[in-house]
């Protein structure tokens, strides 16, 4: 199925070593491997499921990646902030994490750091079958690259469809939505919640720093709970 629900991995021992040419290349937390087949790229997909690993794959180039403890904590703050919009504006939303996103048919596939439906939510229902072959691809997705990651992932995600990207550079977030060229231009303000710009997002991460998490998700829900939209 592209992009949902795996199969349940089968073990290590199933999976065949890579060919000659899919020579890895690695260094602390990532390996980046060539001319790896789609069949290669699924196995791993199914194996590491629950390894939380990041698999990155763009036409035969595949990147696994580990991720770092900021690198969690940034995605999981992002993630808190929307998801807390959501409720407090009582708006629909899928929430679907970092589930794997592919296609076959154009040869690419990855994990995004978070992933929601709310322009499609309602669209979807409650339904878990998701195939990237029928059903839009996720309204926006969060990418925290701080380690600068040496794949394009922003063009993995056009070409997958999603229509805005919310990515962190390591000292702050740009928000970027996908043109009718399939590219990303930045935006000032949120397509799927247009009462969050970069600013908004930037000030409570940055308070990660200074005030703690739950202090800050306190603020950011009472601000919410001023604006018009509120319940």
């Amino acid at each position: 199925m592209n992009g949902t629900l795996l199969e349940s991995p089968p073990s290590s021992a199933s999976i065949p070593p890579p060919p000659e040419a899919a020579v890895p290349v690695a260094t602390r937390g990532l390996v980046v491997m060539e001319n790896v087949s789609w069949e290669l790229y699924e196995m791993l997909v199914r194996a590491l499921e629950e390894q939380h690993i990041s698999i990155t794959y763009d036409n035969g180039r595949m990147a696994l990646m580990s991720p770092l403890p900021i690198h969690e904590m940034v995605k999981k703050i992002a993630g808190s902030l929307i998801e807390q919009t959501t409720i407090e504006l009582d708006l629909p939303c899928r929430r679907l994490g970092s589930t794997t996103w592919k296609r076959k048919d154009i040869g690419k596939g990855l994990e995004p750091d978070e992933c929601y439906y709310i322009q499609h939510a309602e669209q979807l229902g409650t339904r878990s079958d998701i195939d990237l072959s029928r059903d839009p691809a996720p309204d926006l997705a969060v990418e925290i690259d701080i380690t600068h990651h040496p794949m394009d992932r922003p063009s993995v995600y056009a070409a997958l469809g999603v229509n805005e990207l919310w990515r962190f550079n390591g000292a702050h977030f740009v928000f970027l939505k996908r043109s009718a060229g399939g590219v990303y231009v930045p935006i000032s303000r949120s397509e799927a919640l247009p009462v969050l710009t970069p600013e908004i997002i930037n000030q409570y991460v940055d308070m990660l720093h200074t005030v703690g998490e739950q202090k800050l998700l306190r603020q950011f829900r009472d601000w919410l709970r001023t604006l018009p939209q509120a319940r």
